[in-house]
């Protein structure tokens, strides 16, 4: 189930329907991380300047210049500590279009299933910033492992495997079930979730590649549940769909 999900994911994201939510999730991902570059090098030379004229109040012909090299520097780390962050950053932007990805999903590849529902805003948002919060939290855990050669990656691989597998996983069910139900589901198909989650955990670790994470994770994880789903019995009796016509998107 999970080659099978996978590969209908990546003709998913290729497709016509998605192609609007797969250029405002990249248009929006890339004008954050554009702003949030800009952010941290203007803060810190602002910071650096009066910090080095107060240590160096003699030498101001080159307290400029440190400020725009610390700068500079800020930009650099920035854009190591992005590879951990793009992850997270990407998912969130691309969780305002979750839900037009799942229903292009169903309405394509599974014209007889009950249509499933939109999770609440509120609770969405919730979810999200806890999602967020966690994934945060391992990929730091991921970082401070750099000094320890080889381990670090072997670190991201699965904290992000296990928690893109959760996050997403969840997030298709409850578009039939109740969160506690969701949940329930996911624990007893663990494993099947978590390797599904190493392979978007693949993606997430290709520099370009890992923009398109989430939405490649949510039409995995619809596909995913959809046929757990199927094959046990889980979802309510069909119930017949017009599917989407020559050309049209929902997103």
């Amino acid at each position: 189930m999970i080659v099978t999900a996978a590969r209908l994911a990546l003709a998913d994201i290729l497709s016509p329907p998605f192609r609007a939510a797969l250029w405002k999730s990249l248009g929006l991902t890339l004008i954050v991380l554009i702003v949030l570059w800009f952010a941290v090098e203007a803060v810190f030379e602002w910071l650096a300047v009066p910090l080095l004229t107060n240590l160096f109040p003699d030498a101001p012909g080159w307290v400029d210049s440190a400020g725009t090299v610390a700068g500079w520097g800020a930009g650099i780390a920035l854009a190591i500590a992005l590879v951990f962050l793009i992850g997270p950053i990407s998912a969130i932007i691309a969780g305002l279009f979750l839900d037009d990805v799942a229903e292009v999903v169903e309405k394509q590849s599974y014209p007889n299933t009950p249509n499933g529902r939109a999770v609440p805003f509120v609770q969405g948002v919730i979810l999200s910033a806890k999602f967020f919060g966690v994934v945060i939290l391992g990929n730091l855990l991921a970082l401070l492992l750099l000094v320890v050669p080889g381990i670090n990656l072997v670190a991201f691989f699965l904290v992000n495997g296990y928690l893109v597998g959760r996050e997403y996983f969840e997030f298709a069910a409850m578009r039939y079930r109740s969160e506690a139900e969701a949940k329930a589901m996911r624990g007893r198909h663990g494993t099947t979730v978590f390797f599904a989650g190493l392979v978007v955990a693949l993606f997430l670790m290709i520099p370009i590649v890992n923009l398109l994470a989430p939405l490649f994770a949510a039409s995995m994880m619809v596909h995913l549940h959809q046929r757990i789903s199927l094959k046990t019995g889980g979802l309510p009796a069909p119930e017949r769909r017009e599917p989407l016509a020559e050309g049209h998107s929902s997103v």
